[in-house]
Formats: structure tokens, C-alpha cells, sequence
């Protein structure tokens, strides 16, 4: 049996081994953004995690979410476990297909990837006030953008870019998605939890319109 007691050897200074331990992961959605988010976790070395969604995977998301065709017609929610495992057995992991639940107990580290703005102001509801980190990353085509709450003046933010739906961009993000994008809003997120675990401050909000090559920093 191979010895896995080194995997993260090469990462320890810059996502220390102590503070890691200590985190419970859950990834709310786990389609374009969130499938690439849960793999990296897993990755990384989180010890316990837990995903929620309800859908399945469809021939459509095959290219912009990177599924396998062998996981046609299997809860995606299944399908991620699998590879989460195959990267680090030692992850406790749970899965939940369904949609999230007001009621849901979830973990220290939220990671909202879900695709409409009443989702993502019913999960800040219901766990916003009892998170330390929560990152929420938005992606339709070729721009992405990724909020991050894990203090008072961040998470007073994170409130104020949750607007009625109907103000929302009329494309929704499963229109149109490309795997690229939703790979460098995954890695993003998964950067900012890691400066969250060394104390280094987040920027609050991040927008990136890859085609434009534009980046603009969203002030608190």
C-alpha cells in the first residue's frame, strides 16, 4: 500500500497541515464551478466534505462541466465523490442529491455554486451567520466572478450583491459555460480559502472577463 502521509508535502507553507484539519467543506452545487471546486478540495487535503445537488448529469454538460460520458444519467453529486475519493481516499465525504435545505447542517467553509441569485440568498440566510469562510463564484461564458465573506465588512458586502433576480443577467449560467472559465473561478476560490487559512485578508469581490482580459476589484 502506498504511503499517502507526504501528499501535501510540497504545499504545507502555503496551506498549513494545522489549520486544514480543522475544516469541514461543504460545496453547495456541484455543476460547472463547484464540480472543479470539490475536486481541488479534495486535492488540497480537506479531511471532511459534503456535497449537495440535485441534478444529474446530462449529455450537455459533458464539455462545460468536464463529466465523463460513462457518468450520463448518474447524480452528479455521485459522480464527483467518486473522483474526490480516487484523489484523496483518506476524505470523509458525504453526499446529499437533492436540492439544499434551510434546515441543512453544513460545514465551517461554505462554497455557494449554485446558479440563480434566490438560491444563493436562501443558502446566505440560512448559514451566513455561522461560517467562518463562505466564497461564492458566478460564471457564465467567459466571465467569472467570485464574492468571498469571512468578515463583518465582506460579509455586509455579500449581502449587497444578492439583488432580485430580475436584475440578474438575463443569459443564466447554464446557457452558456465553457470549462476554462469555470476552472479559474474554481482555483479562485479554492486560493482565497487557502489565504483565509494563513490569515491573509481576501479581496471581497473579484469580476474577470477572460475574452476582454479585463479584472476589476469590487470595493467593501
Amino acid at each position: 500500500m502506498v504511503d499517502l502521509s507526504n501528499r501535501d508535502m510540497r504545499q504545507r507553507d502555503i496551506i498549513p497541515p494545522e489549520r486544514l484539519a480543522e475544516v469541514r467543506a461543504s460545496v453547495i452545487g456541484v455543476g460547472s464551478v463547484g464540480r472543479q471546486v470539490a475536486l481541488q478540495l479534495a486535492a488540497v487535503g480537506v479531511p471532511t466534505m459534503t456535497l449537495i445537488d440535485p441534478d444529474v448529469v446530462a449529455v450537455e454538460n459533458l464539455a462545460p462541466q468536464g463529466f465523463f460520458a460513462d457518468d450520463v444519467g448518474r447524480p452528479k453529486v455521485h459522480a464527483v465523490a467518486d473522483l474526490c475519493h480516487r484523489s484523496n481516499p483518506q476524505l470523509e465525504l458525504y453526499t446529499e442529491a437533492r436540492r439544499f435545505r434551510r434546515s441543512d447542517t453544513v460545514g465551517n467553509c461554505v462554497f455557494c455554486c449554485v446558479d440563480s441569485i434566490a438560491t444563493r440568498r436562501l443558502i446566505w440566510q440560512a448559514v451566513g451567520d455561522r461560517v467562518a469562510f463562505f466564497a461564492d463564484g458566478r460564471m457564465t461564458a467567459e466571465v467569472l466572478r467570485v464574492i468571498v465573506a469571512s468578515d463583518p465588512d465582506s460579509r455586509r458586502h455579500y449581502v449587497s450583491t444578492l439583488f432580485d433576480a430580475t436584475e440578474a443577467h438575463q443569459g443564466a449560467c447554464t446557457s452558456k459555460s465553457t470549462i476554462f472559465c469555470s476552472n479559474i473561478c474554481a482555483g479562485l476560490m479554492v486560493g482565497a480559502f487557502a489565504k483565509h487559512l494563513r490569515g491573509i485578508p481576501n479581496d471581497p469581490d473579484l469580476h474577470i472577463n477572460l475574452l476582454a482580459n479585463e479584472w476589476s476589484l469590487g470595493a467593501v
